[in-house]
């Protein structure tokens, strides 16, 4: 599942082991299933070192969206590309999570950890 649009916004090719996954949008319990199975389907993939994660466009994030990345971080191979928006970081404040999760300014930049 790489190069392809999907409902969480979009799969970019994976380059040298790293897949981005492309955040867009609302995460609640009824849209985060497309988050939770590629950030999965990524994981499964043996080829797949780090798995990057784009919210720099996540425009509302409830705790189930939180579970998912925190399900996904035990792999020690997730990486949070940001800019963090507001209400993410509201999130992760809240539930004082934030250090759990590797953050990086730009896909770039977590492409080159």
């Amino acid at each position: 599942m790489t190069g392809e649009d999907t409902d969480v916004g979009a799969v970019l090719p994976d380059a040298y082991g790293v897949r981005v996954i492309v955040c867009v949008g609302e995460f609640d319990a009824d849209t985060v299933r497309p988050l939770d199975v590629a950030a999965h389907e990524a994981l499964d993939d043996p080829g797949v070192r780090r798995l990057v994660l784009d919210v720099s466009t996540v425009t509302f994030a409830d705790s189930s969206v939180l579970y998912v990345l925190l399900r996904t971080c035990r792999s020690g191979r997730l990486v949070l590309a940001g800019p963090v928006p507001s209400r993410l970081e509201r999130l992760f404040d809240m539930t004082e999570v934030a250090s759990l999760f590797t953050l990086v300014d730009g896909v770039e930049a977590a492409r080159s950890l």
